[in-house]
């Protein structure tokens, strides 16, 4: 199915730091198996906090506009025509940093696999997903967020 991003609406998330406007094209065109957002990154924000999946591969194309982009191995410059893939696991850790003076704006790609475990290393976060992948708005069976840390023994709560 076709769609056309000026025929969306924009979702704003605006948090401290955090802060960017995004369309859900695949959604909006029934993608399912591969996840596709317009992403705009005004001039100081951050985007998501800096994290990693254990499930799903992302990459990132740079349409207009300069940054950053921290990964586990530093924070390097963005620019137009820039693509870059962000692999399962630790090694594809990400965020996006707009330190210049135009809006920032870029396609994120991704896998849609489900289930999906977010680690988020700076805050010692994990979400969790079963019953539709990170980015999805379809219900989910299990989801949350939580302590890396909160670890309890498998028998100590056996009824």
């Amino acid at each position: 199915m076709r769609v056309n991003e000026a025929d969306l609406d924009w979702d704003v998330t605006d948090r401290e730091e955090t802060g960017f406007r995004r369309k859900r094209l695949a959604a909006a065109a029934g993608g399912d198996q591969l996840g596709c957002s317009l992403y705009e990154l005004p001039p100081g924000k951050k985007s998501w906090p800096f994290h990693f999946h254990t499930g799903n591969e992302e990459a990132m194309y740079v349409l207009a506009g300069t940054g950053r982009l921290r990964t586990a191995d530093g924070t390097d410059p963005l620019e137009p025509g820039d693509y870059v893939t962000f692999p399962v696991g630790e090694e594809g850790g990400h965020r996006v940093i707009n330190d210049g003076d135009d809006t920032l704006r870029y396609l994120a790609l991704s896998t849609m696999d489900d289930p999906d475990v977010t680690v988020y290393p700076d805050s010692g976060k994990i979400g969790i997903y079963a019953g539709s992948a990170p980015g999805s708005d379809d219900p989910r069976t299990v989801a949350g967020y939580y302590r890396r840390d909160d670890d309890v023994d498998y028998w100590l709560d056996e009824a």
